[in-house]
């Protein structure tokens, strides 16, 4: 009967002191990690989309930098806007409901998806 009540008393003190014993033994090399961290972020990306409209070009200045261009996509986009009567008779001064707003230059936008 003794040896039934001492026994969960030496399971508790057995598992107290294998638990101990792991905690002292684990040791961790912080300056290992600091560098992996480090290296982690010098090895990671940036992108960058940028947009160039109606003649604009200053691509050149991210080239020199050390960006890379990954994807270049144009299409087009109107620049400026003209203003023009609606009829013969129309005095757009006057009578600014007659006034019909059409594109005047219609140019190219140059989208540039860039990675450094």
């Amino acid at each position: 009967m003794i040896r039934i009540k001492r026994f969960p008393q030496l399971l508790l003190i057995a598992i107290f002191l294998s638990s101990c014993k792991t905690s002292i033994k684990q040791e961790y090399p912080i300056n290992n990690i600091k560098e992996n961290i480090n290296q982690n972020n010098n090895s990671e990306k940036k992108r960058m989309e940028i947009k160039f409209s109606c003649g604009e070009d200053g691509i050149s200045e991210y080239l020199n930098d050390g960006w890379i261009i990954l994807k270049e996509d144009s299409q087009e986009k109107i620049c400026t806007w003209k203003s023009v009567p609606a009829s013969k008779d129309c005095d757009m001064e006057k009578d600014k409901g007659c006034r019909i707003t059409k594109p005047d230059k219609i140019g190219e936008e140059k989208i540039y998806l860039l990675e450094k």
